[in-house]
Protein backbone atom coordinates (compact mmCIF):
# COMPACT_ATOMS: atom_id res chain seq x y z
CA UNK A 1 0.00 0.00 0.00
CA UNK A 2 2.79 2.41 0.88
CA UNK A 3 4.35 2.08 -2.56
CA UNK A 4 1.11 3.51 -3.99
CA UNK A 5 1.36 6.73 -1.96
CA UNK A 6 2.37 9.78 -3.96
CA UNK A 7 3.09 13.22 -2.42
CA UNK A 8 1.83 16.26 -4.33
CA UNK A 9 3.35 19.68 -3.70
CA UNK A 10 1.02 22.59 -2.97
CA UNK A 11 1.74 26.26 -3.49
CA UNK A 12 2.60 28.32 -0.45
CA UNK A 13 -0.40 29.66 1.40
CA UNK A 14 -1.53 31.01 4.74
CA UNK A 15 -0.74 29.36 8.04
CA UNK A 16 -2.94 26.51 9.22
CA UNK A 17 -3.41 24.89 12.65
CA UNK A 18 -0.91 22.16 13.48
CA UNK A 19 -3.53 19.42 13.59
CA UNK A 20 -4.04 19.80 9.84
CA UNK A 21 -0.40 20.11 8.75
CA UNK A 22 2.07 17.69 10.29
CA UNK A 23 5.08 19.81 11.32
CA UNK A 24 7.43 16.89 10.58
CA UNK A 25 6.70 16.07 6.94
CA UNK A 26 3.97 18.63 6.06
CA UNK A 27 1.53 16.13 4.56
CA UNK A 28 -2.24 16.08 4.68
CA UNK A 29 -5.17 14.15 3.26
CA UNK A 30 -8.47 15.30 1.76
CA UNK A 31 -10.22 14.69 5.09
CA UNK A 32 -7.75 17.04 6.79
CA UNK A 33 -8.37 19.72 4.15
CA UNK A 34 -12.17 19.44 4.43
CA UNK A 35 -11.97 19.74 8.22
CA UNK A 36 -9.52 22.66 8.06
CA UNK A 37 -11.58 24.62 5.53
CA UNK A 38 -14.77 23.95 7.48
CA UNK A 39 -18.41 24.74 6.70
CA UNK A 40 -19.05 27.96 4.81
CA UNK A 41 -20.53 29.62 1.76
CA UNK A 42 -19.64 26.72 -0.56
CA UNK A 43 -21.48 24.17 1.59
CA UNK A 44 -24.53 26.46 1.86
CA UNK A 45 -24.77 26.62 -1.94
CA UNK A 46 -24.24 22.86 -2.18
CA UNK A 47 -27.00 22.30 0.39
CA UNK A 48 -29.52 24.22 -1.70
CA UNK A 49 -28.57 22.43 -4.94
CA UNK A 50 -28.64 18.99 -3.30
CA UNK A 51 -31.97 19.84 -1.69
CA UNK A 52 -33.33 20.89 -5.08
CA UNK A 53 -32.38 17.49 -6.51
CA UNK A 54 -34.06 15.80 -3.55
CA UNK A 55 -37.24 17.88 -3.88
CA UNK A 56 -37.63 17.86 -7.67
CA UNK A 57 -36.16 14.52 -8.71
CA UNK A 58 -37.37 12.44 -5.80
CA UNK A 59 -40.12 13.94 -3.65
CA UNK A 60 -42.24 15.43 -6.45
CA UNK A 61 -41.96 12.40 -8.74
CA UNK A 62 -42.89 10.08 -5.85
CA UNK A 63 -45.75 12.25 -4.60
CA UNK A 64 -47.29 12.43 -8.05
CA UNK A 65 -48.01 8.68 -7.86
CA UNK A 66 -50.71 9.20 -5.24
CA UNK A 67 -52.32 11.90 -7.43
CA UNK A 68 -51.98 10.25 -10.84
CA UNK A 69 -53.34 6.81 -9.91
CA UNK A 70 -56.94 7.76 -8.93
CA UNK A 71 -57.14 10.18 -11.86
CA UNK A 72 -56.26 7.53 -14.47
CA UNK A 73 -58.45 4.99 -12.68
CA UNK A 74 -61.45 7.21 -13.38
CA UNK A 75 -60.45 8.65 -16.77
CA UNK A 76 -59.29 5.40 -18.41
CA UNK A 77 -61.51 3.03 -16.38
CA UNK A 78 -58.56 0.99 -15.17
CA UNK A 79 -59.06 -2.04 -12.90
CA UNK A 80 -57.43 -1.83 -9.48
CA UNK A 81 -54.50 -4.13 -10.37
CA UNK A 82 -53.50 -1.87 -13.26
CA UNK A 83 -53.66 1.15 -10.97
CA UNK A 84 -51.40 -0.62 -8.47
CA UNK A 85 -49.03 -1.67 -11.26
CA UNK A 86 -48.63 1.99 -12.25
CA UNK A 87 -47.07 2.62 -8.85
CA UNK A 88 -45.10 -0.61 -8.65
CA UNK A 89 -43.41 -0.09 -12.01
CA UNK A 90 -41.73 3.08 -10.69
CA UNK A 91 -40.22 1.11 -7.81
CA UNK A 92 -39.14 -1.63 -10.24
CA UNK A 93 -37.26 1.00 -12.23
CA UNK A 94 -35.65 2.42 -9.09
CA UNK A 95 -34.68 -1.02 -7.82
CA UNK A 96 -33.12 -2.11 -11.11
CA UNK A 97 -31.07 1.08 -11.52
CA UNK A 98 -29.86 1.91 -7.99
CA UNK A 99 -26.83 -0.37 -8.15
CA UNK A 100 -26.06 0.74 -11.72
CA UNK A 101 -26.03 4.43 -10.79
CA UNK A 102 -23.83 3.65 -7.79
CA UNK A 103 -21.40 1.79 -10.03
CA UNK A 104 -21.33 4.66 -12.55
CA UNK A 105 -20.68 7.15 -9.75
CA UNK A 106 -17.77 5.10 -8.40
CA UNK A 107 -16.31 4.47 -11.85
CA UNK A 108 -16.82 7.82 -13.61
CA UNK A 109 -17.55 10.30 -10.82
CA UNK A 110 -20.40 11.36 -8.56
CA UNK A 111 -21.21 14.44 -10.65
CA UNK A 112 -21.34 12.40 -13.87
CA UNK A 113 -23.75 9.83 -12.47
CA UNK A 114 -25.98 12.49 -10.96
CA UNK A 115 -26.19 14.59 -14.15
CA UNK A 116 -27.07 11.60 -16.33
CA UNK A 117 -29.78 10.39 -13.94
CA UNK A 118 -31.34 13.88 -13.70
CA UNK A 119 -31.40 14.39 -17.49
CA UNK A 120 -32.83 10.88 -17.91
CA UNK A 121 -35.65 11.61 -15.44
CA UNK A 122 -36.34 15.01 -17.02
CA UNK A 123 -36.65 13.54 -20.53
CA UNK A 124 -38.95 10.65 -19.66
CA UNK A 125 -40.90 12.72 -17.13
CA UNK A 126 -41.92 15.19 -19.84
CA UNK A 127 -42.47 12.41 -22.37
CA UNK A 128 -44.87 10.57 -20.03
CA UNK A 129 -47.20 13.57 -20.22
CA UNK A 130 -47.84 12.68 -23.89
CA UNK A 131 -48.63 8.96 -23.30
CA UNK A 132 -51.65 8.04 -25.47
CA UNK A 133 -52.59 4.75 -23.78
CA UNK A 134 -52.01 2.84 -20.55
CA UNK A 135 -49.17 0.66 -21.87
CA UNK A 136 -47.20 3.73 -22.92
CA UNK A 137 -47.47 5.51 -19.58
CA UNK A 138 -46.61 2.27 -17.79
CA UNK A 139 -43.33 1.98 -19.70
CA UNK A 140 -42.52 5.68 -19.46
CA UNK A 141 -43.13 5.90 -15.71
CA UNK A 142 -40.94 2.83 -15.29
CA UNK A 143 -38.18 4.69 -17.14
CA UNK A 144 -38.75 7.69 -14.88
CA UNK A 145 -38.25 5.37 -11.90
CA UNK A 146 -35.04 4.14 -13.53
CA UNK A 147 -33.73 7.72 -13.45
CA UNK A 148 -34.93 8.42 -9.89
CA UNK A 149 -32.74 5.53 -8.75
CA UNK A 150 -29.71 7.81 -9.20
CA UNK A 151 -30.92 10.53 -6.82
CA UNK A 152 -29.25 9.03 -3.69
CA UNK A 153 -25.89 9.77 -5.33
CA UNK A 154 -26.53 13.45 -4.58
CA UNK A 155 -26.15 12.47 -0.91
CA UNK A 156 -22.82 10.77 -1.69
CA UNK A 157 -21.48 13.90 -3.39
CA UNK A 158 -22.89 16.12 -0.64
CA UNK A 159 -21.44 14.08 2.23
CA UNK A 160 -17.94 14.08 0.74
CA UNK A 161 -17.76 17.89 0.96
CA UNK A 162 -19.05 18.17 4.54
CA UNK A 163 -16.83 18.46 7.63
CA UNK A 164 -17.43 15.90 10.33
CA UNK A 165 -19.38 18.08 12.76
CA UNK A 166 -21.87 19.30 10.14
CA UNK A 167 -22.34 16.06 8.20
CA UNK A 168 -25.18 14.45 10.17
CA UNK A 169 -27.18 17.65 10.59
CA UNK A 170 -26.87 18.65 6.93
CA UNK A 171 -27.86 15.25 5.53
CA UNK A 172 -30.81 15.09 7.91
CA UNK A 173 -32.02 18.51 6.80
CA UNK A 174 -32.43 17.16 3.25
CA UNK A 175 -35.67 15.68 4.61
CA UNK A 176 -36.93 19.27 4.82
CA UNK A 177 -36.51 19.55 1.06
CA UNK A 178 -38.41 16.26 0.68
CA UNK A 179 -41.33 17.78 2.57
CA UNK A 180 -41.09 21.00 0.55
CA UNK A 181 -41.15 18.99 -2.68
CA UNK A 182 -44.22 16.98 -1.68
CA UNK A 183 -46.08 20.08 -0.47
CA UNK A 184 -45.23 21.90 -3.70
CA UNK A 185 -46.48 18.93 -5.75
CA UNK A 186 -49.82 18.88 -3.92
CA UNK A 187 -50.26 22.64 -4.35
CA UNK A 188 -49.34 22.32 -8.03
CA UNK A 189 -51.95 19.58 -8.41
CA UNK A 190 -54.60 21.78 -6.79
CA UNK A 191 -53.91 24.49 -9.38
CA UNK A 192 -53.34 22.33 -12.47
CA UNK A 193 -55.63 19.29 -12.21
CA UNK A 194 -59.05 21.05 -12.32
CA UNK A 195 -58.19 23.05 -15.46
CA UNK A 196 -55.25 21.59 -17.41
CA UNK A 197 -55.39 17.94 -16.30
CA UNK A 198 -52.87 15.29 -15.38
CA UNK A 199 -50.75 15.57 -18.55
CA UNK A 200 -49.74 19.14 -17.77
CA UNK A 201 -49.13 18.13 -14.16
CA UNK A 202 -46.58 15.54 -15.31
CA UNK A 203 -44.86 18.04 -17.60
CA UNK A 204 -44.75 20.89 -15.09
CA UNK A 205 -43.56 18.55 -12.32
CA UNK A 206 -40.52 17.63 -14.44
CA UNK A 207 -39.48 21.23 -15.20
CA UNK A 208 -37.71 21.88 -11.84
CA UNK A 209 -35.25 19.18 -12.93
CA UNK A 210 -34.22 21.49 -15.77
CA UNK A 211 -33.16 24.08 -13.21
CA UNK A 212 -31.08 21.50 -11.36
CA UNK A 213 -29.49 20.34 -14.65
CA UNK A 214 -28.34 23.92 -15.28
CA UNK A 215 -27.00 24.33 -11.73
CA UNK A 216 -25.06 21.06 -12.13
CA UNK A 217 -22.46 22.99 -14.15
CA UNK A 218 -21.53 24.82 -10.92
CA UNK A 219 -21.10 21.54 -9.01
CA UNK A 220 -17.47 20.37 -8.71
CA UNK A 221 -16.53 16.72 -8.78
CA UNK A 222 -15.82 15.19 -5.38
CA UNK A 223 -12.20 15.87 -4.35
CA UNK A 224 -12.18 12.47 -2.62
CA UNK A 225 -13.11 10.78 -5.90
CA UNK A 226 -10.47 12.75 -7.84
CA UNK A 227 -7.82 11.74 -5.31
CA UNK A 228 -8.77 8.08 -5.55
CA UNK A 229 -8.82 8.13 -9.36
CA UNK A 230 -5.36 9.76 -9.47
CA UNK A 231 -6.48 13.19 -10.68
CA UNK A 232 -4.59 15.06 -7.97
CA UNK A 233 -4.37 18.43 -9.77
CA UNK A 234 -8.16 18.57 -10.10
CA UNK A 235 -8.59 17.59 -6.43
CA UNK A 236 -6.24 20.38 -5.32
CA UNK A 237 -8.02 22.90 -7.56
CA UNK A 238 -11.39 21.90 -6.03
CA UNK A 239 -10.08 22.23 -2.48
CA UNK A 240 -8.59 25.67 -3.29
CA UNK A 241 -11.93 26.74 -4.76
CA UNK A 242 -13.78 25.72 -1.60
CA UNK A 243 -11.20 27.46 0.62
CA UNK A 244 -11.53 30.65 -1.44
CA UNK A 245 -15.35 30.66 -1.28
CA UNK A 246 -15.30 29.97 2.46
CA UNK A 247 -12.56 32.51 3.13
CA UNK A 248 -10.48 29.84 4.89
CA UNK A 249 -6.79 28.86 4.49
CA UNK A 250 -5.69 25.74 2.63
CA UNK A 251 -3.51 23.24 4.52
CA UNK A 252 0.19 23.54 3.70
CA UNK A 253 2.38 20.72 2.53
CA UNK A 254 1.89 17.64 0.37
CA UNK A 255 -1.38 15.96 -0.50
CA UNK A 256 -1.10 12.21 -0.04
CA UNK A 257 -2.63 10.35 -2.96
CA UNK A 258 -3.91 6.79 -2.99
CA UNK A 259 -4.08 5.24 -6.42
CA UNK A 260 -6.72 2.53 -6.52
CA UNK A 261 -7.84 1.55 -10.00
CA UNK A 262 -10.57 -0.89 -8.97
CA UNK A 263 -13.55 1.23 -7.94
CA UNK A 264 -17.21 0.38 -7.64
CA UNK A 265 -16.70 -3.40 -7.48
CA UNK A 266 -19.47 -5.42 -5.82
CA UNK A 267 -16.95 -7.80 -4.24
CA UNK A 268 -15.54 -4.90 -2.20
CA UNK A 269 -18.82 -4.73 -0.28
CA UNK A 270 -18.24 -8.30 0.92
CA UNK A 271 -14.66 -8.14 2.13
CA UNK A 272 -14.23 -9.49 5.68
CA UNK A 273 -14.28 -5.93 7.05
CA UNK A 274 -17.59 -4.93 5.39
CA UNK A 275 -19.50 -8.19 4.76
CA UNK A 276 -21.54 -8.14 7.96
CA UNK A 277 -22.16 -4.40 7.69
CA UNK A 278 -23.44 -4.73 4.11
CA UNK A 279 -25.87 -7.56 4.91
CA UNK A 280 -27.27 -5.80 7.98
CA UNK A 281 -27.63 -2.50 6.11
CA UNK A 282 -29.50 -4.20 3.27
CA UNK A 283 -32.05 -5.56 5.76
CA UNK A 284 -32.29 -2.18 7.54
CA UNK A 285 -32.97 -0.32 4.28
CA UNK A 286 -35.46 -3.00 3.20
CA UNK A 287 -37.33 -2.69 6.52
CA UNK A 288 -37.30 1.10 6.35
CA UNK A 289 -38.96 1.34 2.94
CA UNK A 290 -41.24 -1.65 3.63
CA UNK A 291 -42.56 0.00 6.79
CA UNK A 292 -42.62 3.61 5.57
CA UNK A 293 -44.61 3.02 2.38
CA UNK A 294 -46.72 0.41 4.15
CA UNK A 295 -47.74 2.99 6.74
CA UNK A 296 -48.62 5.48 4.00
CA UNK A 297 -50.99 2.91 2.45
CA UNK A 298 -52.43 1.85 5.81
CA UNK A 299 -53.12 5.44 6.88
CA UNK A 300 -55.75 5.92 4.17
CA UNK A 301 -57.41 2.60 5.02
CA UNK A 302 -57.52 3.36 8.75
CA UNK A 303 -58.84 6.91 8.32
CA UNK A 304 -61.61 5.75 5.99
CA UNK A 305 -62.65 3.02 8.42
CA UNK A 306 -62.47 5.22 11.52
CA UNK A 307 -60.53 2.65 13.55
CA UNK A 308 -58.81 -0.70 13.12
CA UNK A 309 -61.78 -2.70 14.39
CA UNK A 310 -64.08 -1.25 11.71
CA UNK A 311 -61.97 -2.27 8.71
CA UNK A 312 -63.44 -5.78 8.31
CA UNK A 313 -67.03 -4.56 8.24
CA UNK A 314 -66.12 -1.73 5.87
CA UNK A 315 -64.48 -4.22 3.51
CA UNK A 316 -67.74 -6.13 3.15
CA UNK A 317 -69.57 -2.97 2.15
CA UNK A 318 -66.92 -2.05 -0.42
CA UNK A 319 -67.20 -5.43 -2.16
CA UNK A 320 -70.85 -4.77 -2.88
CA UNK A 321 -70.04 -1.65 -4.92
CA UNK A 322 -69.79 -1.58 -8.72
CA UNK A 323 -66.25 -2.36 -9.87
CA UNK A 324 -66.23 0.70 -12.15
CA UNK A 325 -67.08 3.10 -9.33
CA UNK A 326 -64.39 5.70 -8.90
CA UNK A 327 -63.91 8.99 -7.10
CA UNK A 328 -61.73 11.91 -8.12
CA UNK A 329 -59.52 13.47 -5.46
CA UNK A 330 -61.30 16.27 -3.63
CA UNK A 331 -59.98 19.34 -1.87
CA UNK A 332 -60.30 17.46 1.42
CA UNK A 333 -58.13 14.65 0.03
CA UNK A 334 -55.41 17.13 -0.91
CA UNK A 335 -55.62 18.64 2.57
CA UNK A 336 -55.11 15.19 4.13
CA UNK A 337 -52.06 14.66 1.89
CA UNK A 338 -50.59 17.92 3.15
CA UNK A 339 -51.15 17.00 6.80
CA UNK A 340 -49.60 13.57 6.28
CA UNK A 341 -46.52 15.17 4.75
CA UNK A 342 -46.15 17.73 7.53
CA UNK A 343 -46.15 14.94 10.12
CA UNK A 344 -42.59 14.07 9.05
CA UNK A 345 -41.11 17.33 10.38
CA UNK A 346 -41.18 16.17 14.03
CA UNK A 347 -39.29 13.02 12.98
CA UNK A 348 -36.52 15.11 11.43
CA UNK A 349 -36.25 17.33 14.50
CA UNK A 350 -36.07 14.38 16.92
CA UNK A 351 -33.48 12.58 14.77
CA UNK A 352 -31.49 15.78 14.39
CA UNK A 353 -31.40 16.17 18.17
CA UNK A 354 -30.35 12.63 19.08
CA UNK A 355 -28.15 11.38 16.21
CA UNK A 356 -24.97 13.11 17.44
CA UNK A 357 -25.81 12.40 21.07
CA UNK A 358 -26.47 8.66 21.08
CA UNK A 359 -24.91 7.73 17.73
CA UNK A 360 -26.17 6.54 14.36
CA UNK A 361 -26.79 2.89 15.32
CA UNK A 362 -28.87 3.67 18.40
CA UNK A 363 -30.84 6.33 16.51
CA UNK A 364 -31.90 3.80 13.87
CA UNK A 365 -32.69 1.19 16.52
CA UNK A 366 -34.81 3.67 18.50
CA UNK A 367 -36.74 4.71 15.37
CA UNK A 368 -37.59 1.12 14.49
CA UNK A 369 -38.54 0.30 18.09
CA UNK A 370 -40.95 3.26 18.46
CA UNK A 371 -42.57 2.40 15.11
CA UNK A 372 -43.01 -1.21 16.24
CA UNK A 373 -44.62 -0.18 19.55
CA UNK A 374 -47.03 2.20 17.78
CA UNK A 375 -47.98 -0.60 15.37
CA UNK A 376 -48.82 -2.92 18.27
CA UNK A 377 -50.87 -0.22 20.01
CA UNK A 378 -53.07 -0.06 16.91
CA UNK A 379 -54.45 -3.46 18.00
CA UNK A 380 -56.56 -1.53 20.48
CA UNK A 381 -59.91 -0.21 19.24
CA UNK A 382 -58.90 3.39 19.82
CA UNK A 383 -60.84 6.42 18.65
CA UNK A 384 -60.04 8.60 15.67
CA UNK A 385 -57.92 11.09 17.64
CA UNK A 386 -55.70 8.46 19.29
CA UNK A 387 -55.41 6.63 15.96
CA UNK A 388 -54.19 9.84 14.32
CA UNK A 389 -51.61 10.43 17.06
CA UNK A 390 -50.25 6.87 16.82
CA UNK A 391 -50.00 6.99 13.02
CA UNK A 392 -48.26 10.36 13.08
CA UNK A 393 -45.76 9.25 15.72
CA UNK A 394 -45.06 6.06 13.76
CA UNK A 395 -44.50 7.97 10.52
CA UNK A 396 -42.36 10.60 12.21
CA UNK A 397 -39.98 8.00 13.62
CA UNK A 398 -39.80 5.75 10.56
CA UNK A 399 -39.00 8.77 8.35
CA UNK A 400 -36.38 9.86 10.88
CA UNK A 401 -34.88 6.37 10.79
CA UNK A 402 -34.71 6.61 7.01
CA UNK A 403 -32.67 9.81 7.28
CA UNK A 404 -30.38 8.26 9.90
CA UNK A 405 -29.67 5.45 7.43
CA UNK A 406 -28.82 8.07 4.79
CA UNK A 407 -26.32 9.59 7.25
CA UNK A 408 -24.75 6.29 8.33
CA UNK A 409 -24.34 4.54 4.95
CA UNK A 410 -22.04 7.08 3.21
CA UNK A 411 -20.00 7.34 6.41
CA UNK A 412 -19.35 3.64 6.84
CA UNK A 413 -18.03 2.84 3.33
CA UNK A 414 -14.70 4.06 1.91
CA UNK A 415 -14.57 6.39 -1.10
CA UNK A 416 -13.91 3.53 -3.55
CA UNK A 417 -17.26 1.85 -2.78
CA UNK A 418 -19.28 4.62 -1.13
CA UNK A 419 -21.60 5.29 -4.07
CA UNK A 420 -22.05 1.58 -4.82
CA UNK A 421 -22.78 0.83 -1.16
CA UNK A 422 -25.45 3.52 -1.01
CA UNK A 423 -26.83 2.39 -4.39
CA UNK A 424 -27.24 -1.25 -3.36
CA UNK A 425 -28.88 -0.22 -0.09
CA UNK A 426 -31.29 2.01 -2.03
CA UNK A 427 -32.03 -0.93 -4.32
CA UNK A 428 -32.92 -3.12 -1.34
CA UNK A 429 -35.22 -0.36 -0.10
CA UNK A 430 -37.11 -0.53 -3.41
CA UNK A 431 -37.59 -4.27 -2.93
CA UNK A 432 -39.33 -3.47 0.35
CA UNK A 433 -41.45 -0.80 -1.37
CA UNK A 434 -42.46 -3.33 -4.04
CA UNK A 435 -43.58 -5.95 -1.52
CA UNK A 436 -45.41 -3.69 0.92
CA UNK A 437 -48.60 -3.12 -1.19
CA UNK A 438 -49.30 -6.84 -1.04
CA UNK A 439 -49.17 -6.66 2.76
CA UNK A 440 -50.85 -3.29 3.36
CA UNK A 441 -53.65 -3.89 0.82
CA UNK A 442 -54.00 -7.58 -0.04
CA UNK A 443 -53.25 -9.11 3.37
CA UNK A 444 -55.24 -6.36 5.07
CA UNK A 445 -58.40 -7.69 3.43
CA UNK A 446 -58.03 -11.02 5.22
CA UNK A 447 -56.53 -9.96 8.56
CA UNK A 448 -55.71 -6.48 9.81
CA UNK A 449 -54.01 -7.89 12.91
CA UNK A 450 -51.69 -10.16 10.94
CA UNK A 451 -50.77 -7.16 8.81
CA UNK A 452 -49.81 -5.12 11.86
CA UNK A 453 -47.82 -8.06 13.28
CA UNK A 454 -45.79 -8.30 10.05
CA UNK A 455 -44.83 -4.62 10.16
CA UNK A 456 -44.15 -4.61 13.89
CA UNK A 457 -42.07 -7.80 13.73
CA UNK A 458 -40.05 -6.60 10.77
CA UNK A 459 -39.15 -3.36 12.57
CA UNK A 460 -38.21 -5.17 15.77
CA UNK A 461 -35.76 -7.30 13.78
CA UNK A 462 -34.44 -4.14 12.08
CA UNK A 463 -33.89 -2.55 15.52
CA UNK A 464 -31.81 -5.59 16.55
CA UNK A 465 -29.91 -5.44 13.23
CA UNK A 466 -29.07 -1.77 13.89
CA UNK A 467 -27.59 -2.64 17.28
CA UNK A 468 -25.45 -5.40 15.72
CA UNK A 469 -23.84 -3.15 13.11
CA UNK A 470 -20.08 -3.56 13.77
CA UNK A 471 -19.08 0.07 13.07
CA UNK A 472 -20.31 3.25 14.76
CA UNK A 473 -19.54 6.25 12.54
CA UNK A 474 -20.30 9.00 15.06
CA UNK A 475 -17.28 11.32 15.26
CA UNK A 476 -15.40 9.45 12.52
CA UNK A 477 -13.98 10.94 9.33
CA UNK A 478 -14.91 9.55 5.93
CA UNK A 479 -12.58 6.76 4.86
CA UNK A 480 -10.49 7.38 1.74
CA UNK A 481 -9.53 3.74 1.20
CA UNK A 482 -10.53 0.29 2.40
CA UNK A 483 -6.93 -0.62 3.33
CA UNK A 484 -6.26 -0.69 7.05
CA UNK A 485 -3.16 1.49 6.67
CA UNK A 486 -5.35 4.03 4.99
CA UNK A 487 -8.05 3.93 7.61
CA UNK A 488 -6.24 6.64 9.55
CA UNK A 489 -7.68 9.74 7.97
CA UNK A 490 -7.88 11.58 11.29
CA UNK A 491 -5.01 9.90 13.18
CA UNK A 492 -1.45 11.02 13.81
CA UNK A 493 -1.79 14.38 12.09
CA UNK A 494 -0.19 16.41 14.85
CA UNK A 495 -1.67 17.46 18.16
CA UNK A 496 -5.30 16.86 18.88
CA UNK A 497 -7.72 19.73 18.79
CA UNK A 498 -10.77 19.86 21.06
CA UNK A 499 -12.91 20.66 18.04
CA UNK A 500 -11.76 17.70 15.98
CA UNK A 501 -12.42 14.07 16.81
CA UNK A 502 -9.84 11.64 15.47
CA UNK A 503 -10.35 7.92 15.17
CA UNK A 504 -8.69 4.98 13.53
CA UNK A 505 -11.04 3.12 11.23
CA UNK A 506 -9.02 0.00 11.81
CA UNK A 507 -10.07 0.10 15.46
CA UNK A 508 -13.74 0.32 14.47
CA UNK A 509 -14.02 -3.32 13.51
Amino acid sequence: VRTELEPIELEDGAAVPKEFANPTDDTFMVEDAVEAIGFGKFQWKLSVITGLAWASNYAMEMMILSILAPQLHCEWRLPSWQVALLTSVVFVGMMSSSTLWGNISDQYGRKTGLKISVLWTLYYGILSGFAPVYSWILVLRGLVGFGIGGVPQSVTLYAEFLPMKARAKCILLIEVFWAIGTVFEVLLAVLVMPTLGWRWLLILSALPLLLFAVLCFWLPESARYDVLSGNQEKAIATLKRIATENGAPMPLGKLIISRQEDRGKMRDLFTPHFRWTTLLLWFIWFSNAFSYYGLVLLTTEFFQAGDVCSISSRRKEVKAKCSLTCEYLTEEDYTDLLWTTLSEFPGVLVTLWIIDRIGRKKTMALSFFVFSICSLLLFLCVGRNVLTVLLFIARAFISGGFQAAYVYTPEVYPTATRALGLGTCSGMARVGALITPFIAQVMLESSVYLTLVVYSGCCLLAAVASCFLPIETKGRGLQESSHREWGQEMVGRGSHSPGVTRSNSGSQE
